[in-house]
């Protein structure tokens, strides 16, 4: 399996266009009148496949994004990003580590409607995570949890503290 995308809800279809076609999004196209509103697809160069859903019914403007915690991009030069955010007026977040100081930086960034946005490293941090739940009858995590992205960690260093 693989998650597709993620739809979010828009209140200005304009304005969010614009603030992720700064992110480096383009619009690869739009289907009107959907039972969820107008659709607007959004792609990433190096992505195969659409990965954002602009949705807009302006019968249902955005009023809360409390549903959804962050959006989490990648990137390969994070202050080269920062520098184009700010030259279209999109103001982010210092960069900072993402845990001690030899940890990836990111930085966050809000969209138009208050969507968080994460914006970090091409290869996140390795690095285990306290033990999560696990499925009583198999044993398996509910969770996946020892790393930010395992494929991503060098073989051997990506490790669990499920047992």
């Amino acid at each position: 399996m693989r998650t597709l995308l993620v739809g979010l809800r828009v209140t200005d279809p304009d304005r969010s266009r614009a603030f992720y076609r700064a992110l480096g999004y383009t619009v690869v196209g739009t289907v009107p009148d959907t039972p969820f509103g107008t659709l607007t697809m959004l792609q990433l160069p190096d992505d195969p496949f659409v990965t954002v859903e602009l949705v807009h019914d302006p019968a249902r403007p955005v009023t809360e994004t409390g549903g959804l915690n962050h959006l989490a991009i990648k990137t390969d030069d994070l202050h080269a990003t920062i520098a184009t955010l700010a030259a279209h007026g999109i103001q982010a977040d210092p960069a900072r580590p993402t845990a001690g100081p030899d940890e990836p930086l990111v930085t966050m960034v809000r969209d138009p409607d208050g969507y968080l946005i994460e914006l970090g490293p091409t290869k996140p941090a390795c690095r285990t995570v306290p033990n999560q739940p696990t499925n009583r009858s198999s044993g398996h995590p509910l969770l996946k949890s020892s790393a930010v992205i395992p494929s991503a960690c060098p073989s051997g260093h990506w490790t669990s503290s499920i047992r």
